[in-house]
């Protein structure tokens, strides 16, 4: 897939900032904030954008870096390095769960600033970057609008039906080490299930899809997800979608709610599904 560009007429304010998040080399939140420069100061929308990151002229838009990655990475490999860390000693928790907690101090820090319209925080994102926007959206409702692509699955689902094998080839090291240190010849459902318990408790259970997706309703929410994506079948989120619709429901507003399938595509983003997902947040952003 080729970069995409993108290209503004007007001069954009660029800020960079550290936020204390706790103490540790992974308190320090890089974040990087663009606006479109204005003559005089008024409340606008804001989107925040989760790896990778673009940015929308009409917002101000926030990037971060996620644990262990971008600035927050002292090697390359830190993020692995992270996770067979938390497997070994069950101190931290590099996947989804601690940067998740990053993005609700931003959501602090956003909701403090005089430019920011504080009821107009959008926030999307894309694998990795769209499992963080699905859970920082169900568990903080500052973030009003919420559009993750390619990351909604059913972990659960996936162990019970034997379609783990891309996910764990994502982040093969740390199910390695569990293998090893658990006796399996081969990495298997129940060294999986175990991972899963150690290094983010609950993910195969109360916070998979199905009981945390549903929490989002009312507010606007917008699932992409690749038809033939191994990372995230989409067999896997056939009940996550009938809750999500009956909450929406409940709530009388089914407008808010909107699933699309990209046809043929695997675990990738095309420049027409950001489309289709800049659409959906300047719909509901800049109502």
């Amino acid at each position: 897939m080729e970069p995409i560009m993108y290209t503004f007429e007007e001069p954009l304010n660029e800020e960079n900032y550290y936020l204390t998040i706790e103490e540790g080399d992974q308190g320090l939140l890089p974040v990087l904030i663009l606006s479109k420069k204005q003559r005089t100061q008024s409340k606008r929308p804001a989107v925040v954008y989760l790896h990778p990151s673009n940015a929308n002229k009409e917002y101000i838009a926030i990037a971060i870096d996620a644990r262990y990655h971008g600035e927050r990475a002292k090697t390359p490999n830190t993020y692995q390095e992270a996770l067979v860390s938390s497997w070994i000693r069950g101190d931290t928790m590099p996947f989804i769960f601690d940067t998740v907690w990053d993005l609700i101090k931003l959501a602090d820090y956003l909701t403090d600033r005089d430019d920011i319209h504080h009821s107009k925080i959008g926030i999307t994102g894309n694998s990795l970057g769209g499992m963080h926007a699905w859970f920082a959206a169900f568990i903080d409702r500052r973030y009003s609008v919420a559009a993750p692509v390619i990351a909604v699955q059913g972990f659960r689902w996936a162990i019970d039906n034997d379609q783990w094998q891309a996910r764990v080839d994502s982040m093969w090291p740390v199910f390695e080490v569990a293998r090893i240190d658990l006796g399996k010849v081969a990495i298997d459902k129940e060294v999986v299930e175990k991972v899963w318990k150690r290094i983010a408790p609950g993910l195969a259970s109360e916070f998979d899809s199905p009981y945390t997706v549903p929490l989002i309703a009312p507010r606007p929410l917008f699932i992409m997800n690749g038809q033939d994506d191994p990372r995230c079948p989409i067999n896997g989120i056939d009940g996550t979608i009938c809750k999500t619709y009956k909450a929406f429901e409940d709530a009388q507003c089914l407008n808010h709610f909107q699933v699309h399938i990209e046809p043929g595509i695997r675990h990738e983003v095309t420049p027409s599904m950001l489309n289709e997902v800049s659409d959906w947040i300047d719909k509901f952003l800049k109502a």
